[in-house]
């Protein structure tokens, strides 16, 4: 009897994938790479249960300066080391980087101190700026962390919402902050706009590597 009941209690559970990686052009001169952070969840820690935004390597090194500084007695997992010599069109360097960063962001998550740090939740759960977020964080920004996720997630239906669900929770920003398309992803003017997250094949993964490498480019990370 006890073995049935424990079957149907739901276990919690957190999910993180890095993938999809970018080229980026910064401006006429540079390039960075940026990857789809995508986050699964029935935890109760989580405000959105699904959700989707695009980070560069630099805005993890933020991140990990951040909870650090917030959880000094806490030994951070190492995020994966900056290489002078990181080619975007180089498949193996680029599927390296990524392995690294998602093992990051899974150790992290298992970390009920680091779990509590509202910076975590808006890197993963809004498109807010590294500036933005520390703002909205400190209580210096004139939203909440929850006001933050909740626009976010409204301007980006990168998971399936009850349509009643979307409309009730999205009209508070429908008239003046987004503009909803037939896709499902909005416009917005500030940084908060979402930069489009989609599911790939495996066949397409590196599909925006396929620059030549002839092409110098100078890359940032």
């Amino acid at each position: 009897m006890m073995d049935v009941f424990d079957s149907h209690v739901k276990k919690e559970f957190v999910s993180i994938w890095v993938r999809d990686p970018r080229i980026q052009k910064e401006d006429f001169w540079h390039s960075y790479m940026d990857y789809e952070i995508g986050l699964h969840t029935n935890s109760m820690c989580f405000q959105r249960k699904t959700s989707c935004v695009r980070r560069r390597h630099r805005e993890f090194v933020w991140l990990r300066q951040r909870l650090q500084d917030n959880a000094s007695l806490i030994k951070l997992p190492e995020l994966p080391p900056r290489n002078l010599f990181f080619s975007m069109t180089n498949k193996q360097h680029v599927a390296e980087r990524m392995k690294g960063l998602q093992q990051f962001l899974e150790e992290v998550l298992q970390n009920a101190v680091l779990l509590s740090d509202s910076r975590l939740h808006l890197f993963l759960q809004s498109q807010l700026s590294t500036e933005k977020i520390e703002a909205c964080a400190s209580g210096q920004s004139t939203y909440t962390v929850a006001e933050a996720i909740q626009k976010y997630s409204c301007l980006n239906r990168r998971f399936p919402l009850e349509e009643e669900e979307y409309k009730d929770k999205c009209k508070p920003y429908s008239d003046s902050d987004c503009e909803s398309s037939s896709s499902g992803l909005g416009h917005c003017s500030d940084d908060s706009a979402p930069r489009e997250c989609r599911k790939p094949g495996q066949a397409e993964l590196f599909s925006s590597l396929s620059e030549s490498p002839s092409e110098a480019q100078k890359v940032l990370p």
